[in-house]
Order: structure tokens, then C-alpha cells, then sequence
């Protein structure tokens, strides 16, 4: 009860702590809505820095927005200087794009909102550990951290099937935080399988 209260909350806030949140196509390539000056990013007035839980109470409330859409309800935000530059959740059933996972877009919109891919001062907080090919982004987006709720114990990448993050052969092995609002982020997704079966 206290985890749907926060939620709630949440939604009423995720406004103000979040920058560039599912930018249209044309706030993608018009930047000047973009809080940055000198190249610094500059967050909303009156913002809150955040920490692991509040990022993932964000990144529940846009898991379930995938719900509208069919999508599998997965979200995930960035964190950047205590503060929320982007949230997004799956949208492959929505775009029919088999990229289109919660953390690949939030990268995409963090990278747009910084100007620059290398996201080495950022954490990606998202509901269900990554599969692979979000793992590779992180990997390839320099991502300073990873935190998440759920394990994937199917198909997921930086724990439980593989540990893409951790690989010494690769030229980058960002900290990985598990079990974030565990309970809360897998009961979304039970709810939304058993009622699929059904």
C-alpha cells in the first residue's frame, strides 16, 4: 500500500524532477528546450535530488504507463547530478520496433538531453534487470551505474543469466545495484502475464 501511495505521489511530481521525459521527434532535434547552458545541464527550478528508491518509484510510474499500449510494463529513467533527465518505458508494440526497450530510450533521450553519448555521469534505474541488448548499450553509453528492481532470471544479462556489466573483456564494467523495490517492480509484471494468460 505504501509503494502504490508513493506512485501516486510520484505522478504528481515526475514533472518537475524529470528533463526531456518522451521528447516528440521535434524536441529531439530542436535542443533549445533543453535545459543546458555552457554545456551544463541545468535542472528544473524547485527539482529534489533523488536517490535509488525515489528513481525507481519514477521508473515504476512509467512501467505502467506501457500498460496503455500493450507493451510489457517495463520503465526506466536516468539520473544525472541528483536529478532525473529522462523516463521512458517499452514501447515495442507501440513503435513495432524490437529496439524500443525502456532503457534504450531512456538512454537515447539522456544522451539527446546532455549532448553527448558518453553517459559516464549518469545512472539508468530501471524495473527488470537488462536483457542483452540493453546491457550492451549501457556498456557502450560509458553508463556510470546501473541500478534495478526485478531479476530476470529468462533472459537477463547483468546477474542472472549472463553478467554482460561485469565482463573483463570489455573495455567498461559499470557498478550494478539489484533488488531496488524488488517486490514491486515483479508484481507489475506478474499482474500483467497472468492476465494475459487469462
Amino acid at each position: 500500500m505504501r509503494e502504490r501511495t508513493n506512485r501516486h505521489a510520484w505522478r504528481a511530481c515526475v514533472g518537475q524532477l524529470t528533463v526531456g521525459s518522451n521528447p516528440t521527434p521535434s524536441a529531439m532535434d530542436d535542443r533549445s528546450e533543453a535545459p543546458v547552458t555552457d554545456g551544463e545541464l541545468r535542472p528544473p527550478s524547485g527539482a529534489r535530488s533523488v536517490d535509488d528508491e525515489a528513481a525507481m518509484e519514477a521508473a515504476l510510474v512509467e512501467a505502467e504507463a506501457a500498460l496503455a499500449h500493450g507493451d510489457v510494463p517495463i520503465g526506466a529513467v536516468v539520473v544525472h547530478g541528483g536529478r532525473v533527465i529522462a523516463s521512458r518505458h517499452n514501447e515495442r508494440e507501440r513503435q513495432q520496433d524490437p529496439t524500443a526497450h525502456a532503457e534504450v530510450l531512456a538512454l537515447r533521450n539522456a544522451a539527446a538531453v546532455l549532448g553527448t553519448w558518453r553517459l559516464d555521469e549518469c545512472t539508468l534505474v530501471v524495473t527488470l534487470e537488462p536483457c542483452v541488448m540493453c546491457a550492451g548499450a549501457l556498456v557502450n553509453a560509458r553508463i556510470g551505474r546501473l541500478v534495478y528492481g526485478a531479476a530476470d532470471l529468462k533472459a537477463g544479462a547483468t546477474a542472472s543469466l549472463y553478467n554482460v556489466c561485469a565482463d573483463p573483456r570489455l573495455n567498461h564494467n559499470p557498478p550494478v545495484t539489484h533488488g531496488v523495490l524488488a517486490e514491486a517492480c515483479a508484481a507489475l509484471l506478474t499482474a500483467f502475464f497472468a492476465e494475459r494468460r487469462a
